[in-house]
């Protein structure tokens, strides 16, 4: 293959030397594998930019290719019905494209480790046909010199591949993807070149690296519940850990534990848009808090790119509109049901899809409410209401013609809107990382009752640290159970990858 580039000349491509497939037995083998491959890859291409920014145009293009692990089955073999992931359907050849293998490796292991048990098979690592893009083989946080790019006097993509938006979409995850004749099937919802987009992504929009990010995720509209998780985190790390290995912060600051103050005293400038926080486990059972901001688009956004992280769970925790006359400000609602106003999912995910609630995520958030505020069964009613709960993009729905939006939040039985959690739910329904949300009411408009700056500040300061209270301790109830349990069948489709 080649091109024509500026001097209408056609160069050959510089490639590594090919790479024999290997099969393999052993999961922990065949992710040493992926991971020497890639390296040899990525590798390949920064030295050839660095080789060309230094010495000028060089005579040929560069290109490397992302690894790929196949399995082929041909058998109906019954598997474990309780299972959500770790299996296909049907035989066939399956297989998916892999990047940053050791930053996935527990989880490749884990995913692979799935197939050869359930299959009886090996799998196999290749080269796969999809190039690495020379963005990508520098990875989060790289930097280019200034004098180096002055050097670079050609547009790249003419020496190296660029991204490819044809591989970056949402086909699988949406199912709607259907493989070419010959093709294999898909093994996992996002390919690699869709991985490595949303991890650069990441990194842009919370200011830390997708190796900090935690496999139990807290999202919220609100500074306090930044300012509290902060503290709170702060504390365990202070105290030796209490099971915790370290504290992270946007710029990648990290406190380790038994420690009271960061590693370094350097700090941002200014934060990103949705500034993450994330206090440590090992294998990434801690916690990851983000702070999303105001709206449905920032909500989707995030959640994007955290999902190709596969995550165990992620919850919204966040202020809502009370729309019953019998809530008090500072109520609880544990979402059970979402209406969808909020649009920007609507092109992949039809509103008429239900989102339905799920059990071991109502369940744990229930009952780190009762742990905390103390209270339970019957007497939880007086300070929680389980119920439907609205996500709208207008936020000053209030301003027009109260006459259509409150007749369709009677009918739907809506107790609360925001414009956050029927967006978060939904992605969560979609990419298949178990979700939940519990609210806080902090006005009720249609009753009349808006804060006041005083009443605001007062009920800020008692409310945000024990809603935040019960967000932790129901992901850390979520950590305690088998992912197998946790990653519910409700959120498989007929034709599903194997990969969780």
């Amino acid at each position: 293959m080649s091109r024509t580039i500026l001097s209408r000349t056609v160069l050959p491509f510089s490639t590594p030397a090919p790479f024999e497939p290997q099969s393999f037995d052993d999961p922990v083998k065949a992710v040493d594998c992926l991971e020497e491959l890639y390296e040899r890859n990525v590798r390949f291409l920064t030295e050839a930019f660095a080789s060309f920014a230094r010495s000028g145009l060089p005579d040929c293009r560069f290109r490397a290719f992302y690894p790929q692990v196949t399995i082929e089955t041909t058998s109906f073999g019954h598997v474990d019905s309780r299972l959500s992931h770790g299996y296909v359907a049907s035989p066939g050849v399956y297989a998916t494209t892999v990047t940053r293998p050791k930053l996935f490796r527990h989880y490749l292991r884990e995913q692979l480790g799935h197939l050869m048990r359930n299959h009886g098979v090996s799998v196999t690592v290749s080269e796969s046909s999809t190039p690495i893009p020379l963005h990508f083989a520098f990875g989060e946080g790289a930097y280019v010199e200034a004098e180096i790019a002055e050097n670079v006097t050609v547009p790249l993509r003419d020496l190296f591949d660029a991204p490819d938006l044809t591989n970056t979409d949402d086909e699988i995850a949406n199912g709607s993807y259907e493989a070419g004749p010959g093709e294999p099937s898909p093994l996992a919802a996002f390919t690699a070149q869709r991985v490595d987009y949303s991890l650069a992504r990441l990194s842009h929009y919370t200011a830390t690296s997708a190796n900090h990010f935690q496999n139990f995720v807290l999202f919220t509209n609100y500074q306090f519940y930044v300012d509290e998780f902060c503290a709170w985190a702060r504390l365990q790390m202070a105290e030796g850990g209490n099971g915790y290995t370290a504290f992270v912060e946007p710029g990648n600051i990290s406190t380790q534990a038994g420690n009271d103050k960061p590693d370094t005293d350097l700090t941002l400038s200014r934060l990103p848009q949705m500034p993450a926080y994330h206090i440590k486990r090992k294998g990434h059972g801690g916690i990851t808090l983000v702070n999303i901001g105001v709206g449905p688009s920032n909500a989707k956004t995030i959640t994007d790119h955290i999902a190709v992280l596969r995550p165990h769970a992620w919850l919204m925790l966040g202020h809502c509109a009370g729309l019953r006359n019998s809530q008090t400000l500072g109520d609880y609602v544990l979402a059970h049901a979402y209406v969808r106003e909020d649009h920007v999912l609507d092109d992949d995910l039809p509103v008429w899809v239900p989102i339905p609630a799920l059990a071991e995520v109502q369940v744990a958030l229930e009952g780190a409410v009762a742990e905390v505020t103390g209270l339970e069964g019957y007497d939880l009613k007086r300070i929680m209401r389980t119920g439907t709960v609205a996500t709208i993009d207008n936020r000053n729905w209030e301003l027009r013609d109260q006459r259509g939006p409150v007749k369709r939040l009677s009918q739907s039985r809506a107790i609360a809107l925001d414009m956050e959690s029927a967006t978060i739910a939904a992605n969560g329904f979609r990419f298949r990382v178990p979700y939940g949300t519990l609210l806080c009411v902090s006005d009720k408009p249609l009753h009349g009752e808006l804060k006041l700056p005083g009443m605001a500040t007062a009920f800020y300061r008692t409310q945000v640290n024990q809603h935040l209270r019960i967000g932790i301790r129901a992901l850390e109830k979520l950590a305690g159970m088998p992912t197998e349990k946790l990653h519910s069948r409700k959120l498989r489709s007929f034709y599903e990858t194997a990969f969780q």
